[in-house]
């Protein structure tokens, strides 16, 4: 097993055992299971997916929609911080959906390079916790 630690600026939110974590980088998706070399690496907005025990499906994962952060690996101990972090079960699926879509029209309207960093980077928070909550519902359907 190894400990997998999610922290973010407003306080812990999961500190447990778990067999397997996904999560978004630079590079892309990577899996962290135990016995993982040690890693430091960027996390990027997306969605980490906890798969607490080796039996458990794809449907029993729990998943967290992150923004950007950092993560570490270093003797079955993931630390995972980042500046926000959702649980799948925190997230109306209805207020994402309209965060999203407030999100493309402010790219749509952005006026100089600054409002359209600040309105990707929304884009991109936003994409996460709608691409969660609809994990959740897919999983919860089985």
């Amino acid at each position: 097993m190894i400990h997998l630690q999610l922290v973010t600026l407003k306080g812990v939110k999961f500190d447990d055992e778990v067999y397997e974590v996904s999560l978004p980088t630079m590079d892309g998706i990577i899996g962290v299971l135990p016995k993982h070399m040690p890693l430091i690496s960027v996390a990027t907005s997306g969605v980490v997916a906890v798969r607490r025990n080796p039996r458990d499906s794809d449907a029993a994962r729990e998943f967290f929609a992150i923004s950007g952060g950092v993560i570490e690996v270093e003797h079955d101990l993931l630390k995972v911080i980042v500046d926000e972090a959702d649980h799948a079960d925190d997230i109306n699926q209805a207020e994402a959906e309209a965060a999203h879509q407030r999100a493309l029209e402010a790219k749509s309207q952005a006026k100089d390079q600054v409002s359209l960093d600040k309105a990707q980077a929304l884009i991109e928070r936003t994409g996460a916790r709608l691409e969660v909550s609809n994990l959740r519902r897919r999983h919860q359907r089985r």
